[in-house]
């Protein structure tokens, strides 16, 4: 009898128990000290867990660990939720906490039997691991700022808590092809990069006068590398009908045979776009208004730096850089204190691994503004601190090949050293294999993990993509450079191409590496 292929399998694990119903066997596993079976392992995801990789374990630790990840709707923390996170971090975690590109936070060195307690603590504070991983609709991320900045073009904060509410603990989509990542925005930043999610919907000022929703669809990165199709316009009112008419189409009829082809991206393509709009326009019952080419913000200016003051009257919101996202149990609970201290009830992580303290007092923002980068939470980060992301590498994931929350805390360190004036943005991700977690195809500089050659050894190291550009109908995934590097030679690659630059005379550092500008041979030359 031919073995599963690994498609095949997960659809059976799937078809033979709904990833929501293993939280009894997640119980009975911390109680009785048994062995997870390796079916149950995978349905773990549902409940935000991956096995964790053995690189930092010793052989003789037998134990299996694992990344846990909390759900944050909208990103969204209160002083109290970042209490308990912060306990959990220390107490279960070896002090481990990390900011995810989809505004959640994960934990490292987590074991089955501390489970149960883990899950009571963030019930407590009403928090969830739930779907926060695994083939589900996965958090809705959205602007840090919605509701709040002055500037938005509307306040998506109803249309946020609708999305999760349609899809929370809700058994008609808790088995997809894959995984459906969806974002919401009002901002005139677009910083949610709604090019990438394989469904999103972006608050826009109309020819008709009116605020409409763009609707996009088909984004993603990886395997699933695809510039979202701008497919029409909706009025916020027809905003939770399309997200559960999108995932019912995928639901139904997403590839289940091949995991490398079973995204959103996958089936618009193998429908055609206008097939895929007449499918969805069939099953909401209504037509989207036809889709218009609009401007959107740059990918190097998307952000929410620094202190502003929030259309709530008195009150500002402060946004901060944490390096590569790791803000550990010590900044957690470093950030809730300086909350406290200065009255800010709630905090939002965003989608560049970073934080945005809200409801800040006008009176307070100066004093708090200095607690927080006594913190190492930057309210005015260099270019190369303000942007760098790093996914979770080669001491925690399986899948890495290349290390990469150090090392991207070494590149920043070694650039705010050697470029102390540089002040344009700079987009830098590092990368632990090739699934783009980090999102290396949408910055100026990927790294991406390889195995090269350094004489007769094979290390682990990075291949180098350049020229990422998110911009809507502009926007291009970065290109190979056919350059590979050792860890300790990336962030002198950087300098190189930095001085190529300024003394290129182009205007900006991404055309620059667009048009491909640089000399290969010069700035590999210290590979």
């Amino acid at each position: 009898m031919a073995s599963e292929t690994k498609a095949q399998r997960v659809e059976r694990i799937k078809r033979e128990k709904d990833g929501l119903d293993v939280i009894g066997a997640i119980e009975e596993y911390a109680r009785s000290g048994s062995d997870p079976h390796p079916d149950d392992i995978d349905r773990f995801k549902w409940y935000g867990l991956y096995t964790q990789n053995r690189n930092l374990q010793g052989e003789e630790d037998p134990t299996l660990y694992f990344m846990l990840r909390v759900k944050l709707e909208a990103g969204e923390v209160t002083t109290e939720q970042l209490k308990t996170l912060g306990y959990i971090s220390n107490a279960y975690a070896r002090r481990s906490a990390d900011i995810t590109t989809r505004q959640d936070l994960q934990f490292h060195w987590i074991e089955v039997r501390h489970l149960p307690v883990i899950f009571a603590l963030l019930e407590r504070v009403g928090l969830s691991t739930k779907m926060a991983a695994g083939d589900c609709p996965r958090n809705v991320v959205s602007c840090p700022v919605d509701g709040i900045d002055r500037g938005a073009v509307a306040d998506v904060r109803p249309l946020v808590r609708a999305v999760n509410a349609l899809f929370r603990d809700n058994r008609d989509f808790s088995n997809l092809p894959r995984k459906f990542k969806i974002g919401i925005s009002g901002c005139r930043s677009h910083c949610i990069s709604h090019e990438i999610q394989d469904l999103s919907f972006t608050a826009v000022d109309h020819p008709s006068g009116r605020v409409l929703f763009d609707v996009s669809v088909g984004g993603g990165l990886a395997k699933n590398r695809r510039i979202a199709s701008h497919i029409g316009y909706a009025a916020a009112e027809q905003v939770v009908a399309i997200a559960e008419a999108v995932a019912t189409l995928y639901r139904d009829e997403g590839n289940r045979e091949n995991r490398s082809k079973a995204r959103l991206g996958h089936l618009v393509d193998a429908w055609g776009v206008d097939a895929f709009v007449a499918r969805l326009q069939a099953l909401l019952g209504f037509e989207l208004l036809p889709p218009q080419a609009r401007a959107y913000t740059p990918y190097a200016l998307r952000g929410h730096f620094g202190a502003h003051a929030s259309s709530v009257e008195g009150r500002s919101y402060i946004g901060c850089a944490v390096t590569s996202g790791r803000i550990g149990g010590g900044g957690l609970l470093q950030l809730a204190k300086a909350m406290q201290r200065h009255r800010a009830g709630r905090a939002k992580f965003t989608t560049t691994q970073n934080v945005v303290v809200l409801d800040v007092p006008e009176s307070r923002v100066s004093a708090m503004t200095g607690e927080l980068e006594q913190a190492g939470l930057s309210s005015n980060p260099t270019p190369f601190k303000a942007r760098t992301l790093a996914c979770t590498g080669l001491n925690f994931c399986k899948f890495a090949i290349s290390e990469t929350k150090e090392l991207a805390r070494e590149i920043v360190d070694y650039l705010n050293e050697r470029f102390p004036d540089f002040s344009e943005p700079v987009s830098i991700s590092v990368n632990g294999c090739p699934n783009a977690c980090a999102h290396p195809h949408i910055v100026d500089i990927g790294f991406v993990g390889t195995i090269l050659k350094r004489g007769e050894r094979r290390i682990s190291g990075f291949e180098l993509i350049f020229g990422g550009h998110l911009e809507g109908e502009r926007s291009a995934f970065g290109e190979k450079s056919g350059i590979k590097v050792a860890p300790e030679e990336a962030a002198g690659i950087i300098e190189r191409l930095l001085l190529q630059y300024l003394s290129s005379g182009y205007e900006t550092f991404g055309a620059f590496l667009r048009e491909q500008a640089y000399d290969t041979t010069a700035i590999s030359a210290v590979a």
